[in-house]
């Protein structure tokens, strides 16, 4: 499946995509990118006087990323297209802060995806290729209703 398709069938719409390109994905993980825009209103009040991209949506991102595309990459040959994935848990350490205007880039790694649950490793870089957040993501695949 192209990187491209993957994205189409991403079941978010703006202004909650938080995924513009996928560089590789593959049956071990995958690998995207995000440009958190300097004019979204989700973070202009976080914090005041300086804004900063808060943690959920860094997780977030690295969810749509890491997990879902990860995801719809695994069940692409599978009969339901519209397979989506919700996600169900995370175990996230922020370790530096990312600010409106900045790109990101997410991994992901695969630890498993049995019985329509799947588990993976998530990293963040920003573009100085300074490690952002790290962490461990669980999520559900959803068959229907979620396109």
């Amino acid at each position: 499946m192209e990187t491209s398709e993957i994205i189409l069938r991403l079941p978010y719409g703006k202004p909650f995509v938080f995924v513009d390109s996928l560089e590789q994905a593959g049956e071990e993980g995958v690998t995207g990118h995000y440009i958190f825009r300097k004019q979204s209103v989700v973070y202009q009040g976080h914090f005041k006087k300086k804004a900063v991209i808060p943690g959920v949506l860094l997780t977030e991102c690295c969810a749509q990323i890491g997990l879902v595309c990860l995801g719809i990459f695994l069940t692409a040959k599978e009969e339901a297209p519209e397979t989506a994935f919700a996600l169900s848990s995370a175990e996230m350490e922020y370790l530096i802060p990312v600010m409106p205007g900045e790109q990101v880039k997410v991994r992901s790694e695969k630890i498993y995806f049995r019985f329509g649950k799947l588990k993976c490793k998530v990293w963040m870089w920003n573009a100085e290729d300074k490690l952002v957040c790290k962490g461990v993501l669980a999520g559900m695949q959803l068959k229907q209703g979620y396109e």
